[in-house]
C-alpha cells in the first residue's frame, strides 16, 4: 500500500467514505498537516480554472486550505466544506471561508458554483451521492474535478515503514494483504470515482488528467509528513516515535534523503450546459 495510507483504506477498499473515524482524524495536528503536506501542481490549478465557466469554487474536504489558497491566489472565489472543526478553524485563519459539514449533508442554501473541487478528499465522499450533490450545486457547464497525489517511496523506506508498522500495530487492518503499488490502488479508486459520476444524470463522460513532478525530502521532512497520514494520526506518542525511528534509520541508510516522484491524478467531468 502507499505510505500515505489514508488515501485508500484497505479494509474498506470500495467504501472508504464509511471509515469516518479515520476520515476525521487528520485535524489532530492541523498545523503539521498544513506544513508537511504537498500542494498541487500549478498546471492542474490552471487547467481546472480554464475548464470551468467562472471563478466560483466549492472545495470539498478543504482541510487546512492547501488547495483553496492556491485557487484564491489564482483569482478564484473559494468556499470550503470541511467536516473537521479543527481543520476548518485552521483554514479560516489562513483566509479561507469554510462551512463545517460533510459534503453529502452540506446545505448549499440555493447557492451555485462554477466548479466543485476535491483535493485528496473525494475517497471520503460517497462516490454517487457526492457526484449527485455536485450536480445540484454546479451551474450549467460547471466542472467537477477530484484529484490526489500518487507515489511510492523508495523501496528501502517503504519496507522499513511496513516492517515497523506491523511490529507496532500488529492487529491493524491496514496490514492486511501484501503491499500494492500506489498506481494500482489509485487507478481502482479513480475508476470508482468515474463510475459514480456516470451514475448521475447530467455529467459528460469523465476525463482523467495526469501531472508528473518531483519533490526532495530530507529525513526530517519525511518524518514530519508521516504523522499526518491516516495510519498514524491515532497512534499514541510512544508507538508513533517507534515508527518514526525505524523509518528515519532507513532514510539515513540511503544518504539522509530522497527524491519522490509524484503523479497527481485527476478525474474531471462537466455538467451539461
Amino acid at each position: 500500500m502507499p505510505t500515505l495510507m489514508q488515501e485508500q483504506p484497505e479494509p474498506q477498499r470500495n467504501e472508504p467514505h464509511r471509515a469516518r473515524q479515520m476520515a476525521e482524524s487528520f485535524g489532530v495536528d492541523a498545523e503539521r498537516y498544513d506544513r508537511a503536506r504537498p500542494g498541487y501542481p500549478d498546471a492542474l490549478v490552471r487547467q481546472i480554472i480554464a475548464a470551468a465557466p467562472g471563478p466560483d469554487i466549492v472545495d470539498v474536504g478543504c482541510g487546512t486550505g492547501l488547495e483553496a489558497r492556491q485557487f484564491l491566489t489564482a483569482g478564484c472565489k473559494v468556499l470550503g466544506v470541511e467536516p473537521d472543526v479543527r481543520m476548518a478553524e485552521f483554514a479560516r485563519r489562513t483566509g479561507v471561508e469554510v462551512e463545517v459539514a460533510t459534503f453529502e449533508d452540506w446545505d448549499a442554501a440555493g447557492r451555485t458554483f462554477d466548479a466543485v473541487v476535491a483535493g485528496q478528499s473525494w475517497h471520503w465522499v460517497d462516490p454517487v451521492a457526492g457526484a449527485a450533490k455536485a450536480a445540484q450545486v454546479l451551474r450549467p457547464g460547471g466542472l467537477l474535478a477530484v484529484f490526489a497525489h500518487v507515489y511510492d517511496p523508495p523501496p528501502l523506506v517503504a519496507e522499513a515503514f511496513a516492517t515497523v508498522f506491523r511490529k507496532v500495530v500488529p492487529d491493524s487492518p491496514l496490514n492486511a494483504g501484501p503491499p500494492r503499488p500506489a498506481q494500482d490502488i489509485y487507478q481502482e479508486m479513480f475508476a470508482t470515482f468515474a463510475d459514480g459520476i456516470r451514475k448521475v444524470a447530467g455529467f459528460g463522460e469523465p476525463e482523467q488528467w495526469r501531472f508528473d513532478w518531483e519533490q526532495y525530502y530530507g529525513r526530517d521532512d519525511w518524518l514530519d509528513l508521516l504523522p499526518t497520514t491516516g495510519g498514524l494520526t491515532r497512534l499514541p506518542p510512544d508507538k508513533l516515535a517507534e515508527v518514526l525511528e525505524g523509518v528515519g534509520a532507513a532514510i539515513d541508510a540511503i544518504g539522509g534523503g530522497f527524491t519522490m516522484a509524484y503523479t497527481t491524478m485527476a478525474i474531471t467531468a462537466s455538467l451539461d450546459a
